[in-house]
């Protein structure tokens, strides 16, 4: 598999790896969108959201919950912050491995674009 985030799980590439447990990984956003821009991914490969199916659910669920004790960790989560995750090349996914973007330390505006 040539997945880039499956390179980074497996070390096989480097990051900036903030947190790590048996099936969740983050990391520093090599492109950052704001002052903090992490990648909240599960270590099981699912390439979109289409793709999730019900043995996944619990996987997935971690997400958020990973990206709150982060954001809670990084001192905004009481200010605020945005999570993202895209589908596919029309909503702006790049890497098909599914993530979710943890942004904060700043003020975001609505619509996203």
């Amino acid at each position: 598999m040539d997945c880039l985030f499956c390179k980074i799980i497996n070390r096989e590439i480097p990051a900036d790896i903030v947190y790590e447990d048996d099936e969740v990984l983050a990391f520093k956003d090599i492109d950052p969108q704001a002052p903090t821009h992490m990648l909240v991914i599960p270590k099981r490969h699912i390439a979109t959201l289409n793709d999730i199916e019900e043995r996944d659910l619990s996987l997935v669920g971690r997400l958020p919950q990973t990206a709150a004790k982060l954001a809670k960790e990084q001192g905004f989560a009481d200010e605020g912050y945005r999570v993202v995750m895209n589908c596919n090349e029309n909503g702006g996914q790049t890497v098909y491995h599914i993530h979710m973007h943890l942004m904060g330390g700043r003020r975001f505006t609505w619509p996203a674009g």
